[in-house]
């Protein structure tokens, strides 16, 4: 199997060592771009299978790197950063980034989030055919020609809405989407006074697809900033 291709995106020196001391020790492969000029090119040469993405570049802001990324690949990207606000991490998940890790960061939840996007890469590799193909992760199965879903084998009856939110998380498993960006894909147009009617559709799929909805397996809530589907092995 190909080594996974990790593209470092980080001007600070002491970080980038860091960070590729720990790609070594798991055998990936990696390069490293300082500036967001260079991440863009490297990133259209080395098709990495992941970008760790610093914000604070000196030529460039990060979303605007993750927009310009999006606007031909579907490439997971994390950013790595020291901006804490949730207002930055709402600004670069809605721009299209997957995962948000604030420095300082332990090593291992930076190698525990990027197995979640290679997982996700695996996946969307794998998945020939997404309307027609049929879902499957831990005990929950969503067959998506059918517009059933089954969980340990019981199908579940679900809303339109609850089944429409059950298939945007699915179909992002593993990446957190934020409130605007479910808001926009399942009713069309996000206004914030809507976040409140989104929590409470998603506190009763919750119900539904969680045997202790307190301690949720499968739909992880990231307060003030949206949700994501946790992936079972």
């Amino acid at each position: 199997m190909n080594k996974p291709q990790i593209l470092i995106v980080e001007d600070d020196n002491a970080v980038a060592s860091l960070i590729a001391t720990t790609l070594e020790t798991q055998d990936y492969q990696y390069k490293c771009a300082k500036t967001g000029a260079s991440a863009v090119m490297e990133a259209l040469t080395y098709k990495p299978d992941v970008m760790l993405l610093d914000l604070g570049l000196p030529d460039m802001d990060g979303v605007e790197i993750i927009s310009k990324i999006r606007a031909w690949s579907n490439m997971p990207i994390i950013v790595v950063s020291a901006r804490s606000e949730d207002s930055d991490k709402v600004m670069a998940l809605d721009a299209g980034a997957d995962d948000y890790l604030t420095k300082p960061f332990s090593v291992d939840e930076l190698l525990a989030r990027l197995r979640v996007a290679l997982r996700r890469v695996r996946y969307d590799s794998q998945r020939l055919s997404e309307e027609a193909s049929v879902y499957e992760n831990g005990g929950l199965k969503i067959d998506y020609a059918a517009g059933c879903v089954f969980l340990d084998g019981e199908e579940i009856h679900l809303t339109p809405i609850e089944y429409k939110l059950a298939c945007l998380l699915a179909k992002n498993t593993g990446k957190v989407l934020t409130h605007n960006y479910i808001l926009k894909e399942v009713w069309g147009s996000p206004t914030a006074s809507d976040v409140q009617s989104l929590r409470v559709y998603m506190a009763m799929l919750r119900k539904k697809l969680e045997k202790d909805p307190a301690n949720p397996q499968y739909i992880q809530t990231h307060i003030g900033i949206g949700y994501r589907m946790l992936r079972h092995q």
